[in-house]
């Protein structure tokens, strides 16, 4: 019996010393003899050597020198990685696409042939007038009350300014309690539409944003204002705008622009979708450094065209462009953005 309990412990150490220590350390020689780069995360890095991130996960980027990736479901979370799951018939899917839209889709035809619809969204957003009724803002709340309580929910500077609000309205805060009995402690979400309503009343064709305001000891500050320009504007009430002016062409965006990935952290965009966003970033790296946008297109468009392939060594699908890549060598090329 002893001689037998023997053999089945030498067997189990035999078998974790193989399977537990043996095979890793092989594994783990072979990739950093051989593939360092991969076994090692493809970390990138930027200037002196520093980590700026993983080939492999997508990260965002929001500043117009830069190209942008696909929008993520995950909000680029690598321990979070998912898709949206939005039907189609969703309207939570619809506003994204709106907001991604807004701010840079362009005229197909007509005398705006080629420019951007988002001055015009501004224009008629100040008007105020929605299918004949006034306070665009007050209906987007009433029609959107989910998008009304993400705006809150979105950054606790919002959530903190719809209490301050509702500190200085406690007569439509009761009014709430006794129409919403079930709830007698409203918090800043549950006061959405009312307090948009109101804010619609108060500031007719503006909508709260923030702003950079010189603070008291001479710094810039974020707050929020009213406003009836910029990018918010263009953004959230571009599905409303597009819905009073069906019959208006619109040229045709790259699906992955407005589209997430299965995973929420692909690193690559189409060469389609870089190139869509090619006149944004050139212009605004030429005025950065006073040149000619045409020659910075150019520049921008040969580092493109040279980060830029198809899978399995083109055979298969169109060509793409890795995010990180390419904002890493405008970086190298143009400096850091101020």
């Amino acid at each position: 019996m002893f001689r037998n309990l023997s053999k089945s412990i030498w067997l189990l150490l035999f078998s974790v010393g193989i399977c537990c220590v043996i095979y890793p350390v092989v594994l783990w020689l072979i990739g950093q003899i051989f593939f360092p780069f991969q076994a090692n995360g493809s970390i990138l890095r930027g200037p002196g050597g520093v980590p700026v991130g993983s080939r492999l996960i997508g990260q965002p980027f929001t500043k117009d020198e830069y190209f942008q990736p696909r929008p993520s479901a995950a909000s680029f979370d690598a321990s979070a990685s998912a898709s949206s799951t939005l039907a189609a018939s969703n309207y939570a899917l619809r506003d994204r696409v709106g907001r991604t839209l807004g701010p840079i889709v362009r005229y197909r035809s007509g005398p705006n042939a080629g420019q951007l619809v988002a001055p015009d969204i501004e224009c008629w957003f100040q008007k105020d007038v929605f299918h004949g009724k006034p306070h665009i803002v007050a209906q987007w709340a009433d029609l959107h009350n989910s998008l009304a309580q993400a705006w809150i929910k979105a950054d606790p500077a919002q959530a903190a300014y719809v209490e301050d609000w509702a500190k200085m309205h406690p007569d439509l805060v009761a009014r709430f309690i006794k129409d919403n009995p079930g709830t007698p402690q409203p918090k800043a979400v549950d006061l959405a539409v009312v307090f948009f309503e109101n804010f619609s009343q108060k500031y007719s064709g503006k909508f709260p944003s923030f702003v950079m305001r010189t603070g008291l000891k001479g710094g810039t500050e974020k707050m929020i204002e009213p406003v009836n320009t910029g990018t918010d504007i263009q953004s959230v009430f571009f599905d409303m705008w597009r819905e009073e002016h069906p019959s208006v062409d619109l040229q045709d965006v790259p699906g992955d622009l407005v589209t997430t990935s299965g995973s929420g952290l692909d690193p690559h965009i189409t060469l389609q979708n870089a190139e869509y966003q090619l006149d944004r970033i050139a212009s605004k790296w030429a005025a950065t450094m006073k040149r000619d946008p045409a020659a910075v297109r150019k520049e921008i468009e040969q580092i493109l065209q040279k980060n830029a392939s198809a899978p399995w060594f083109g055979l298969a699908g169109e060509k793409i462009v890795n995010v990180l890549e390419v904002n890493l060598d405008l970086r190298k090329r143009y400096g850091t953005p101020s």
